[in-house]
């Protein structure tokens, strides 16, 4: 007979065999799923290049990530991982695994392969304009497929970024922050693609002409969003045909215009007064597009008559990622253009050049012309020129503005939109924006360096508030001799009571919402204004920068927040090295800097 020890011993015995058992499944079935999802790592980078270049030429690359993703869900979805996952310790570490695992055959299975299986019908090629043309049902064929991955790849994100990462050891948490960072970005592209789909088609006149304003900015003299409005293009479309109607300078449309041409909103003109609605130099000040875009478009036809069906605005940065596509091009007085010298020679180099603001702004007409032509005629790559856009439109270098609500809809909440920072339960946003006080060309010379770090970010409950720090170094690298060694026109020659060479910066800081300002501090004690638009809090410094010197401005907030990330919208400037979305990770990297 059994003792009540023996007993005892048999189910101490039984249940170690078990636990050695699981464990021992647990682990070889988890080693061998890491091993396919280490696959994935390894070759993916490959599978985004196919996805780039030809989405319709990378079905074989995506097919093999999704057979390792398959098996990698297989091997962590049995009931023997269901029970370990329940464990204490170890257990959080498995969900964690099997999770990222089951997103990543959902993302690849369920949305990238389709798509890309989808689109095997039509070539990229098939976007390329011929005589000027697009052929705009290659997009119109790839709406649901895309919508389709865009749902899938929302819920995969948002399955990896529901992790709890609280007992997640240091191995897994920076596995999961990694796989976290590459699900959301692997989202925001593919929603991007599904609105791009949408949008484009009818954009392009498939359903009848439409006209667009092309504004191209001037970094050399920054405004919010950029830089002063120094050109203007009509372009028609028809039928997937582009064409360029028109071209007018900022100073020929701002001629005549004495009164606000709308009723800016209160809380706008109290920061920016009235200049943005009078003067069509200014209509990126106010650095919210949705404000912008219809103020271009009221102002264009008060001027011209002509009413356009949306606004389009980019910068000489953007031409000289397209020349990187469709390689150099020739302008009428006979300079050439190429991705390496169109920056200099468009937004400094012109001012050597031609004295005369009516020359300048012929050959600005003129470059953004050819660089047009040579896009819409075909030349060079698709996939490169896709490409340039794609990163124009990351570096908010690209703005558009539908006048049409259901388009304009499809363009909202993206990078495209050129809407003010928005702070969520996940990421607390800046934004910092520069508009040039001398009246000059002088911004081609100074440099933003702009830092965001986590002054406090672990937390010993969820009431304790967490800090940011922005910090915002203007320099000035104008040659010491500025005054005398530059033109006239780069340095404003003192017109407007700025000693030729120095320049003058009014930095319009937005603060997160909901973050409390801290402290604040300056190299100059020139707080010129603290104030609030569409809800945020904005502090204005305006600064005088002396040629070969720098100014700082710190501040720090504080929140009770969830969030674990930062960014800082800063206005994109001539210098394409620098990018204008800074971001700290809370979790990972203490700090991160535009510099």
């Amino acid at each position: 007979m059994l003792t009540a020890g023996r007993i005892v011993a048999w189910i101490i015995g039984g249940l170690l065999l078990v636990v050695l058992v699981t464990t021992a499944w647990v682990g070889v079935r988890g080693a061998m799923a890491y091993q396919h999802l280490e696959e994935i790592q390894t070759t993916a980078g490959s599978a985004a290049s196919a996805v780039a270049a030809d989405p319709s030429e990378s079905a074989p690359a995506l097919a093999h990530l999704a057979s390792e993703a398959e098996a990698a869900r297989g091997l962590t979805s049995d009931p023997i991982w269901a029970v370990a996952e329940r464990t204490p310790w170890i257990g959080p570490q498995l969900a964690a695994f099997a999770t990222v695992a089951r997103a990543s055959d959902d993302l690849l299975r369920g949305g990238l392969l389709p798509l890309a299986t989808a689109s095997q019908s039509s070539s990229i090629d098939s976007l390329k304009p011929i005589n000027g043309r697009i052929d705009t049902n290659a997009l119109s064929t790839l709406a649901v497929p895309a919508e389709n991955a865009a749902v899938t790849a929302r819920q995969a994100a948002m399955a990896v970024q529901g992790i709890d990462r609280t007992p997640l050891i240091g191995a897994m948490d920076r596995a999961v922050a990694q796989a976290e960072k590459l699900f959301t970005r692997s989202s925001s592209a593919l929603d991007a693609l599904s609105r791009t789909t949408k949008l484009l088609p009818a954009m392009l006149g498939q359903d009848g002409p439409r006209d667009y304003l092309l504004l191209v900015q001037n970094n050399a003299e920054w405004r919010s969003l950029g830089g002063i409005t120094g050109t203007a293009i009509l372009l028609r479309t028809d039928a997937g045909a582009i064409s360029l109607v028109d071209t007018r300078s900022a100073t020929a449309l701002s001629r005549g215009i004495s009164e606000p041409v709308i009723q800016l909103p209160d809380d706008v003109t109290k920061i920016y007064e009235t200049r943005p609605a009078r003067y069509f130099h200014n209509l990126t000040q106010i650095p919210d597009f949705t404000i912008d875009g219809p103020l271009a478009r009221d102002m264009y036809k008060k001027q011209t008559g002509t009413d356009v069906d949306g606004v389009i605005v980019m910068d000489p940065v953007v031409l000289s990622y397209l020349l990187h596509a469709v390689g150099p091009v020739t302008v009428a007085d006979g300079q050439r253009l190429t991705a390496d010298n169109a920056v200099q020679v468009l937004l400094n180099g012109v001012y050597e050049r031609y004295p005369d603001p009516a020359a300048q702004d012929a050959f600005f007409a003129g470059a953004t012309g050819a660089v047009f032509d040579a896009v819409l005629t075909g030349h060079g790559s698709t996939a490169g020129m896709l490409a340039a856009l794609a990163r124009a439109a990351d570096e908010h270098r690209v703005l558009v503005w539908a006048a049409n609500a259901d388009e304009q809809a499809l363009v909202a909440g993206t990078a495209l939109a050129g809407e003010l920072p928005v702070t969520d339960e996940r990421t607390a946003r800046f934004g910092v924006f520069l508009n040039d006080g001398t009246g000059s060309k002088m911004s081609y010379y100074v440099k933003p360096d702009v830092t965001v770090s986590w002054g406090r970010c672990s937390q010993t409950s969820r009431s304790e508030p967490r800090e940011l720090v922005l910090t915002l170094t203007l320099s000035n690298n104008a040659p010491a001799d500025a005054q005398t060694s530059l033109p006239p026109y780069i340095t404003g020659n003192g017109v407007y009571g700025v000693a030729p060479g120095s320049s003058t910066v009014i930095s319009n800081i937005f603060l997160p919402q909901g973050w409390q300002l801290a402290s604040a501090s300056a190299s100059e004690q020139n707080v010129s204004m603290d104030g609030n638009l569409e809800g945020r809090q904005v502090l204005t410094y305006g600064f005088s920068l002396t040629p070969q010197s720098s100014q700082t401005i710190t501040l720090v907030v504080r929140s009770t927040t969830s969030a674990s990330e930062a960014e800082a919208i800063v206005t994109p400037t001539a210098d394409a090295s620098l990018n204008p979305v800074v971001i700290a990770d809370c979790n990972n990297a203490p700090a991160a800097t535009l510099q």
